[in-house]
């Protein structure tokens, strides 16, 4: 299946949570904290502007994000989780 998000929306493949504290406890999965890092894995065509045109996107696929802990909607496709969420949501790009 493929997604294909509309408007200024992002598809983002979350990251996997961590598993273990720096001073090596392991953490049950209601322990765990919700990741804020992910990578995009699509994105819609813009946001429609008033005069009819498209904005551009700031993001591309493969891009590195860091987005707000409790926004967006998580879904699940073919066993995948997955955030959709709006451009604005964006914290930022990780560059490396």
């Amino acid at each position: 299946m493929k997604l294909r998000p509309l408007d200024d929306r992002i598809v983002i493949s979350q990251s996997e949570a961590e598993e273990k504290t720096a001073g090596g406890i392991y953490l049950p999965d209601a322990a765990r904290e919700k990741p804020q890092i992910g990578k995009v894995v699509a994105t819609g065509p813009g946001k429609l502007l008033e005069n009819g045109k498209r904005s551009k996107m700031s993001v591309k696929k493969k891009d590195e994000v860091v987005y707000a802990k409790y926004l967006g909607n998580e879904i699940e496709i073919d066993g995948e989780k997955y955030v959709i969420l709006r451009e604005t949501d964006l914290l930022g790009i990780i560059e490396k």
